[in-house]
């Protein structure tokens, strides 16, 4: 198996299958493929599989990717600006990675649910109870908004994070929260009342685009049916385009 990675904030990885190889990838997310390529769609080890993963925000149903008789070729893209990641696990070996970061993998990953151990970090990190946990051996192609920044932090070292920068961690990375000290801060520092703590040992993969602060972005810019004056201003340039092209 061959894999290449192209493009810059939007990349693909295009992936080389000899016979027999096979990958799978959650819903909607392959982009081309040859046509040997065989696709078989399922809950991925029965219907209590995919409603494990469908509870840690991923879909109910994955599809495998399997060339036949001849080499094939299929490519993924990122669903947001950023970076593929490309991680060889070994036997045994696991990731934890929030919903949106995965991907595709060979078939001999195995995609699970992982659970936050600690009750606050469960309800103020950010992303819920469950998470994901991918388990080697293995390639797996993980997707990460804006540029991403690995850290190795040593036992007991602790980092203080904003929640949507966490992309991936090892399982002996433990998430905890802190409250921001501060009243001023918590009132008008933007960061909200808590952070995230994550105390090593264990490799974390940070991301500088968390999606919430691209969506907040681009929702100033999208009409608002509650805010008549916010709609005409986002729409007011396509209004203008559209106008003059039946009136004139």
């Amino acid at each position: 198996m061959k894999y290449e990675i192209s493009g810059t904030t939007m990349q693909t990885v295009a992936i080389d299958l000899a016979p027999g190889e096979k990958i799978y990838s959650q819903t909607s997310t392959m982009a081309w493929m040859t046509d040997n390529i065989q696709m078989d769609t399922h809950t991925g080890g029965g219907l209590w599989s995919g409603i494990k993963r469908s509870m840690s925000g991923g879909s109910l149903f994955v599809t495998t990717f399997a060339a036949t008789q001849k080499d094939g070729h299929i490519a993924f893209a990122s669903k947001f600006p950023g970076n593929i990641m490309p991680v060889m696990l070994k036997d045994g070996e696991s990731l934890i990675c929030r919903k949106e970061t995965f991907l595709c993998a060979e078939q001999t990953v195995s995609l699970d649910i992982a659970w936050q151990k600690r009750l606050g970090a469960g309800f103020f990190a950010g992303e819920g109870f469950i998470l994901q946990r991918l388990t080697g051996p293995g390639t797996v192609w993980l997707d990460l908004a804006g540029e991403v920044v690995t850290k190795e932090l040593a036992v007991g070292e602790r980092l203080l994070v904003h929640v949507g920068h966490i992309g991936v961690q090892s399982p002996t990375v433990t998430t905890d929260i802190q409250i921001v000290s501060g009243i001023s801060n918590v009132l008008f520092g933007g960061e909200g009342m808590f952070l995230a703590t994550l105390t090593g040992p264990g490799r974390i993969w940070l991301q500088s685009m968390p999606l919430i602060n691209l969506a907040e972005a681009l929702a100033r810019y999208l009409p608002n049916t509650q805010n008549n004056a916010g709609a005409m201003v986002a729409g007011g340039s396509i209004g203008e385009l559209l106008g003059s092209a039946i009136f004139k």
